[in-house]
């Protein structure tokens, strides 16, 4: 598997100790983009309330044999409430982007990602690139250091926006004769989107 992480904070402790105990609700309010048609996106929230899984069902960038003349570039636009227990806030301490990638010697493949709170200012989006021969699953992770957390204000309900790009360059491979591809999510059912929760309590 081919993982790459954003530089972190070594000294930044942990963020996950101490969730609420009461159940997260997450409802979804709109999905945009081609990686994600309607119904083929879900979100569900981990028994323990450390994170949020985000499943994709038809997020497929191609190029090459079978490919459309956009087919190359696929995006998705969520649009969530995270429902949270009175006098909790929340934010997203990391980012775990997770599918598979079949590409042709030459080609490669950008995945890009940024979130941010309704009203407020948008995360500096991250890319990681992977080039190609390749045929196995891959792994992004984006940890975001303490001193930058952005947390919901508390009190106040602001939606959660999350933005995501899957882009791919056919290279030099020859796109007469092959197809490259990359999926985000994987049919292994372990590999998810993940977003874990930093939790701080209100005053």
């Amino acid at each position: 598997m081919a993982t790459v992480s954003a530089p972190a904070d070594t000294g930044r402790g942990q963020y996950f100790d101490d969730p609420p105990d009461d159940q997260i609700v997450i409802d979804v309010v709109t999905v945009n983009g081609s990686g994600c048609p309607a119904g083929t996106a879900a979100v569900a929230v981990s028994s323990d309330n450390t994170k949020f899984t985000v499943t994709y069902s038809d997020y497929v960038a191609l190029v090459g044999v079978g490919a459309g003349a956009l087919d190359f570039r696929k995006n998705c636009q969520l649009n969530l409430v995270v429902h949270v227990p009175q006098g909790f806030t929340y934010a997203i301490a990391q980012a775990d982007y997770r599918g598979y990638a079949n590409l042709q010697r030459g080609a490669s493949f950008t995945e890009r990602a940024s979130y941010y709170f309704q009203g407020m200012s948008q995360t500096t989006p991250i890319s990681h690139s992977y080039s190609g021969e390749m045929d196995d699953n891959w792994q992004a992770t984006d940890q975001v250091e303490v001193t930058q957390l952005v947390y919901k204000p508390c009190g106040e309900e602001r939606n959660f926006n999350i933005n995501t790009e899957l882009r791919v360059n056919a290279g030099s491979s020859n796109t007469s004769t092959t197809t490259s591809f990359v999926t985000m999510d994987s049919t292994d059912a372990d590999f998810k989107t993940q977003y874990h929760f930093a939790w701080k309590e209100c005053p």
